[in-house]
């Protein structure tokens, strides 16, 4: 693990756990993203490539030494390198003029959400984040906001190997603050 502080954290922004494409990966999502932002007539702006990932659990509402307490669970948390496929996309209802179009699936995000399960678990056995584990979960790759709608539409899988787990502060950009490899 990269040596972290919860205390860096607490200005302004967001503060998740996240999974991240690699380089590879986020340059192909990012030049399928434009091509669907023309097919689709969108005008928000795209997700740049750096900040593409999917969110598994957000820290940011938790106290200094909560987080402290989550990240000491991760240093100890084993599990395998996996594969995760998204073979869709579509729009979230959200806010006017903030609905998120984003890649989706089903089959090829099962490793992923059994991931977050076993993530959960290993949250819950510290003090003060049993309730993470309680949040609905659809994971996503957000890769643009709009006013525009689409229905589900299918597309040729996009996957990568998760390898690693992210703790990221969203403020005017991502910062990584740490990162945990996965193993057995």
């Amino acid at each position: 693990m990269t040596s972290f502080r919860a205390s860096h954290t607490r200005q302004a922004g967001e503060l998740f756990l996240a999974i991240l494409p690699d380089t590879e990966t986020s340059a192909r999502i990012h030049k399928m993203a434009e091509i669907l932002k023309t097919a689709h007539g969108f005008r928000g702006r795209l997700t740049a490539p750096e900040r593409l990932h999917v969110t598994l659990f957000s820290l940011g509402h938790l106290p200094e030494d909560r987080v402290e307490a989550a990240c000491a669970a991760i240093d100890e948390l084993k599990a395998e390198p996996f594969d995760v496929s998204f073979d869709r996309t579509m729009s979230f209802r959200g806010r006017p003029g903030s609905r998120p179009f984003v890649l989706a699936g089903v089959d090829g995000l099962v490793p992923l959400k059994l991931f977050r399960r076993c993530l959960a678990a290993a949250l819950a056995q510290r003090d003060g984040l049993k309730h993470l584990g309680r949040r609905d979960f659809t994971p996503h790759v957000t890769l643009l906001f709009d006013d525009h709608v689409v229905d589900e539409q299918p597309i040729g899988p996009i996957g990568w190997t998760v390898r690693d787990l992210v703790l990221i502060h969203s403020m005017k950009g991502h910062q990584h603050l740490a990162h945990w490899p996965l193993r057995v």
